[in-house]
């Protein structure tokens, strides 16, 4: 954590008299803005996370892959949860391996980053 105390050093002579002054000035909100800055990065560091995962899921499911792949299958699987409150936007139809466009994932996606946005201002809010 860094140290928010400014050090001012004044020399001051009047007529053969030197006065030598030393002022610490330390920043009032400096530690409150550090941790929501923190918060607010943290926010928007698991909102990446997601955001990538569930864009992985999209361009899987464009390209058609096969749940039969390790990596597909933990794609659509770790993202079933996010994706499933948008199904019934649209038809919601299971057919993996076959290319197909999901705009339920793309809103998903718009929707928590708006979300993450809107936690991350609410939290810096007061700074």
């Amino acid at each position: 954590m860094a140290d928010n105390t400014q050090r001012v050093q004044e020399t001051t002579t009047n007529l053969g008299d030197t006065v030598q002054r030393t002022t610490e000035v330390q920043s009032v909100g400096a530690e409150k803005g550090h941790s929501q800055n923190v918060a607010a990065r943290l926010i928007w560091f698991v909102a990446g996370i997601l955001l990538v995962l569930l864009g992985f899921r999209f361009l899987l499911s464009l390209l058609g892959a096969n749940t039969s792949n390790g990596f597909a299958h933990f794609i659509y699987s770790v993202s079933h949860l996010f994706v499933a409150p948008f199904f019934g936007l649209f038809s919601y139809q299971d057919n993996f391996g076959v290319s197909h466009l999901e705009i339920y994932t793309l809103v998903a996606m718009a929707v928590y980053a708006l979300v993450a946005y809107g936690l991350a201002k609410l939290i810096t809010l007061n700074r």
